[in-house]
């Protein structure tokens, strides 16, 4: 089937949090698709919706053969059905962790620059956030394993939130590099939480590795919390799953997310997912072909246009990550001047952690047409902005 990415949708005054902006505003920030879902899964779901009643739900066999043939087939980890739950959100599942398996004060190590809810699932639950900074070259990030297995050794440090693949620097951890983190992590006796909601959006020709799946010792220390939302643009739908190898932590996080009433699903969370991983394969691999080419959209644009900038390089995610380091210390203040002169508006840095104040955030998730429109404000903007800082 040919699926067609360039279909202008309005999302205006459709109760959009992403488009909920002026009328003269363009959103490039929160991570949501400007895109239809594939139509494999809006025809699933209109076949639910004909059905007319919408009453309590529960998961069925094929909700969990969905979720372990899509990560035996897509990426070569084979789940047991018993290892999964059903959650209404990753984030649910995160907050839901936090507050089960660790007490108060106690902290809860996450890798800046990290995805900024990250921090609100630590501080609004009472526990301390503790950065593991990555270490950035110019190019790209690496782990500071040296400060890394220092904090992991801290007796209060109970808990680690990996971002894999990495948001928003659009990182995929190697094999080595999850099996270290999962080595020092049970070493330390710190039980790790992978985020991998973004695992399916990489570059074509790119896959990322289950941490669950690098070995016995990540595997039987860990919690990983997958979903079809990102990948296919169904977050309103509230549908994910949390995939727990070890029976005793399993437990746990079952009453976890049961007490925190976050573990029944919608009239359309679970066909959704099922569609998604059953039927789905086809759209997201011209999805991916679609965002890569998106990609090398900026980064050429930005060599040419805006050289001032410079362009993080990403494998995953449709979040790119930009330095704007030799144009201002502080980005938020290119941030708000965009957004305020332009129109465009896109995600100030500093919200995933100290060491991304000098960045920018930009989804690119959107047609071609609108993509063109986001670049010329940027270019627009930056030139603005450069010429009012000189004087």
């Amino acid at each position: 089937m040919k699926y067609n990415f360039d279909t202008e949708v309005n999302r205006r005054n459709t109760t959009s949090l992403k488009w909920d902006v002026g009328s003269n505003e363009l959103p490039m920030w929160v991570a949501d698709m400007d895109f239809m879902t594939a139509p494999e899964i809006i025809e699933d779901l209109q076949s639910r919706l004909s059905h007319g009643i919408f009453g309590y739900s529960v998961v069925p066999d094929e909700w969990y053969n969905a979720v372990c043939g899509w990560w035996k087939s897509r990426h070569g980890f084979q789940m047991d059905k018993e290892w999964l739950i059903f959650c209404t959100g990753v984030v649910p599942a995160l907050s839901s962790i936090v507050r089960k398996l660790t007490t108060a004060g106690e902290n809860v190590l996450i890798q800046t620059p990290v995805y900024n809810i990250f921090f609100n699932s630590i501080i609004n639950n009472g526990r301390n956030v503790l950065e593991n900074p990555l270490q950035y070259d110019g190019t790209g990030y690496s782990i500071d394993f040296a400060d890394f297995e220092e904090k992991l050794a801290d007796p209060q440090t109970t808990l680690m939130i990996l971002c894999n693949p990495h948001n928003p620097v659009g990182k995929i951890w190697d094999k080595e590099t999850l099996a270290q983190i999962g080595h020092l992590a049970s070493k330390h006796h710190v039980i790790v939480v992978s985020d991998e909601i973004h695992c399916d959006l990489t570059d074509p020709g790119k896959e990322y590795i289950p941490f669950a799946s690098v070995n016995d010792e990540c595997r039987e220390n860990s919690i990983t919390c997958i979903s079809p939302t990102k990948t296919f643009n169904l977050a309103g739908l509230q549908t994910a799953a949390v995939c727990v190898p070890d029976p005793v932590l399993r437990h746990k996080v079952w009453r976890g997310l049961n007490t925190d009433e976050v573990a029944e699903p919608n009239s359309f969370a679970v066909p959704a997912a099922i569609s998604a991983f059953t039927r789905g394969a086809g759209w997201l691999d011209a999805l991916r072909d679609y965002l890569y080419n998106n990609k090398q959209t900026v980064s050429v644009f930005l060599e040419t246009y805006i050289p001032q900038l410079k362009l993080v390089p990403s494998e995953a995610t449709y979040l790119l990550w930009i330095d704007c380091g030799s144009v201002c210390a502080d980005a938020s203040r290119l941030e708000k001047f965009l957004r305020k002169e332009t129109g465009l508006y896109v995600s100030k840095g500093a919200q995933y952690g100290r060491n991304g104040t000098s960045f920018l955030r930009m989804n690119i998730a959107c047609t071609r047409k609108t993509l063109e429109d986001g670049l010329e404000r940027l270019r627009s903007g930056v030139n603005r902005f450069i010429k009012e800082e000189r004087g």
